[in-house]
């Protein structure tokens, strides 16, 4: 089972590197050391399975599996709150509590073996376990996007609009322009609702970026963001944003 570490601490990496050298059935492939690096070396390597801390500086655990398309298995390593540990046991392979014993390290690695071998979509649990945490109110606050043959981490307050460019999802901040593979339905779930608005069936707004609402034909809209930038707003979500606003 070929296995990527990824934490921000070198004591940690060694001490996973080092129990999982004593495994059968267990090649560990490399070491990231931050979320971004995480992610590139999981689309390049296409590990079978990931260990994968949660805090981390600029991109998170949450934001590593948020870049990935197709995520592999991933048993999280954590010293996170009581409420993700739960969601961890409901919808994820597993999860490590920092500090975690060998025993404990080998019982995970069994049961990501057993999942695996059973051919189990346990990629597909780790869609609600997000989806979870935002209900809880952990949004996102970091986004990663691809910038040419890079990623880029984009704070969330800095987001001005997302919308639709020939059906690419595409992240706008100032004149920039960034896709991002994930559907504006996906995004809209992690984003904070009380500052991010889905305007249209084809755009999500930062209502800190409006600037005036435009009357249009039919009692549609037009947001004029302070960017300078148009984006309609539906009659139906008309509606719903004078209920936020009270205008």
């Amino acid at each position: 089972m070929r296995t990527l570490i990824v934490d921000d601490e070198a004591p940690a990496r060694e001490r996973l590197r080092r129990y999982l050298a004593t495994l059968e059935g267990v090649k560990v492939i490399g070491e990231a050391t931050d979320g971004v690096e995480a992610v590139e070396m999981i689309g390049a390597q296409a590990p079978d399975l990931v260990l994968l801390d949660i805090q981390m500086p600029g991109l998170d655990g949450f934001g590593v599996v948020d870049a990935l398309e197709d995520p592999p298995p991933i048993i999280f390593v954590t010293a996170y709150d009581q409420y993700a540990i739960r969601a961890f046991e409901v919808h994820a392979l597993d999860y490590l509590l920092k500090p975690f014993s060998r025993e404990r390290l080998a019982k995970a690695i069994q049961r990501a073996q057993e999942a695996l071998a059973e051919g189990q979509d346990v990629s597909a649990q780790l869609r609600p376990l997000l989806e979870g945490l935002a209900a809880g109110g952990r949004y996102l606050t970091r986004l990663a996007v691809r910038d040419r043959e890079s990623i880029l981490v984009l704070d969330a307050d800095g987001i001005d609009w997302i919308g639709l460019d020939d059906e690419q999802v595409v992240v706008h901040v100032g004149d920039q322009a960034y896709p991002i593979r994930r559907t504006l339905t996906e995004l809209e779930a992690r984003l904070d609702p009380k500052r991010f608005f889905r305007a249209h069936r084809s755009a999500i707004v930062n209502l800190d970026r409006v600037q005036e609402i435009i009357p249009w034909f039919k009692g549609a809209h037009i947001l004029r963001l302070t960017t300078g930038a148009e984006v309609d707003l539906s009659r139906a979500q008309a509606r719903a944003l004078r209920k936020m606003l009270g205008w």
